[in-house]
């Protein structure tokens, strides 16, 4: 069964890839490990120089990378640009700071000498989303070589473009072949991966059914595992904040990437002074968002990655109206496609913590935003949320 990209704006395949087999998987990790013998013996400086060139490389790639995102999951260019960008930050970053960061910490103890060493630990498997399908594996990939370690790749099957299209950033810089492999592969073959002897590590990033999952499976094989799931933060705003700076870098967190991030504003408590005007600005820049095609240079808000997100948050944000909370932003401004990955951006107010939309994580361009008196209420009102969510859904963050 081919891995498929379907364009979220038209509803088009982009493309289809085959499965990687069973034998090549195996291949791949015997070659992973092998290449990792040799690269744990390189030095600082040796893994820095391709780092540094793949840096160079998405820099004068990202106009290509900023529309296959679109393309896969659709990204607006400027975000793909500025994401590509940050890939190539992130690499210069560790290609200039890997060597003092992992550099031998000497402590004091009652022995005559004592340090903590940094060691590499071998081939670390990346199970990675759709949401940033740049930035989420180079954040990984860029330490983890330059700490000498190798790396496969399992990305999301609807961004497998992008999964191919970073491998050969990686490769067309000088980072050995067998070093960085990406595996085309569902969900399902993840287990057996992990299960590989050649396999040392797994990190993950994406919804906490799917980290619990695979948590449990490295687990059992005593490996290693790190994993950044999802949640529900909140964010207060008390009476010395600078309103503009605070209205525009909440509505930008709570609209950024189509509401698509795992560090997303969803829930907002406002100091009761300063509520109505915090809500007046908030509205005044969602209203004033491009709704639309990723690929056209207007457009601010793309459409969800696939109509099942889009489908989640859109039933989210209509419990809540229907259970009393109020749509601040004129639904007229933004027509939806009914069914469809289009989603207008909304900010409600009236909403309480057992609405799903206060409760759990809404992956999507939807946010609200509760008075509260002091910060102790705020501290309050997250509290009543947890128990909430708790009581309701045997989850809390």
């Amino acid at each position: 069964m081919p891995l498929q990209s379907l364009n979220p704006a038209t509803d088009e395949i982009v493309r289809e890839y085959p499965e990687t087999p069973p034998e090549e998987v195996s291949a791949v990790l015997t070659a992973a490990r092998e290449a990792f013998g040799q690269w744990r013996r390189t030095s600082f400086a040796e893994r820095a120089a391709p780092l540094r060139r793949a840096a160079e490389l998405l820099r004068e790639r990202r106009e290509d990378l900023a529309r296959l995102m679109a393309l896969e999951m659709g990204k607006p260019l400027a975000q793909g640009r500025a994401e590509a960008e940050k890939c190539a930050w992130v690499c210069d970053h560790y290609a200039e700071g890997a060597e003092a960061f992992l550099a031998p910490e000497d402590i004091a103890t009652d022995a005559q000498h004592s340090y903590v060493a940094f060691e590499p630990l071998g081939v670390v498997l990346a199970v990675m989303p759709w949401n940033f399908p740049l930035w989420q594996v180079f954040r990984f990939t860029a330490p983890a070589l330059m700490a000498g370690n190798a790396g496969v790749l399992k990305h999301a099957s609807n961004v497998s473009g992008c999964a191919l299209a970073l491998e050969a950033v990686l490769h067309d810089a000088g980072i050995p072949r067998d070093l960085f492999r990406t595996l085309l592969i569902g969900s399902s073959s993840v287990a057996s991966v992990i299960e590989a002897s050649e396999i040392a590590a797994v990190t993950l990033t994406g919804s906490t059914p799917a980290g619990r999952a695979v948590a449990e499976k490295a687990g059992a094989c005593l490996k290693k595992v790190v994993l950044e799931l999802g949640g529900s933060d909140p964010y207060v705003i008390l009476e010395d904040a600078d309103l503009d700076a605070a209205v525009a870098t909440l509505v930008d967190g709570a609209m950024y990437n189509s509401g698509q991030c795992c560090c997303g504003i969803e829930r907002i408590y406002v100091t009761s002074g300063l509520f109505d005007d915090f809500v007046e600005k908030a509205v005044a820049i969602v209203s004033d968002y491009k709704l639309g095609n990723p690929l056209d240079p207007e457009t601010t808000l793309g459409p969800m990655a696939h109509k099942r997100f889009a489908d989640e948050v859109r039933a989210q944000r209509d419990e809540a109206i229907a259970a009393g909370a109020v749509p601040m932003v004129d639904p007229g401004l933004f027509p939806e496609d009914d069914g469809g990955t289009y989603l207008a951006p909304q900010i409600l107010t009236n909403v309480n913590h057992g609405m799903r939309v206060m409760r759990d994580e809404s992956f999507g361009p939807v946010a609200g935003i509760m008075p509260v008196s002091s910060d102790e209420q705020a501290i309050e009102r997250h509290h009543a949320m947890r128990i909430a969510a708790n009581s309701i859904s045997g989850w809390w963050r």
